[in-house]
């Protein structure tokens, strides 16, 4: 019998593009966070596809910082 799945299988379909938009900036994960106003540990779970949430102004700061729309950092997975 199959237990429930582990909070870590189940995808929520959404990919965050964090560590792709940095590197074509040249900017590290530290830099933004001291732009955004972020931290470090709460960019990281961002960049690694391990967030379950994000508040809205979060993702409005990572933008800003970034020069960047939402749709550039957040996008649907195949």
């Amino acid at each position: 019998m199959a237990g429930p799945k582990d909070a870590a299988d189940i995808s929520s379909g959404v990919h965050c593009r964090l560590d792709e938009i940095l590197q074509e900036r040249s900017m590290t994960l530290t830099r933004l966070g001291e732009l955004a106003g972020v931290s470090i540990v709460n960019l990281s779970v961002l960049k690694n596809d391990r967030a379950k949430a994000i508040r809205f102004s979060t993702l409005v700061a990572i933008c800003t910082a970034l020069e960047c729309g939402i749709g550039d950092l957040l996008v649907l997975e195949e």
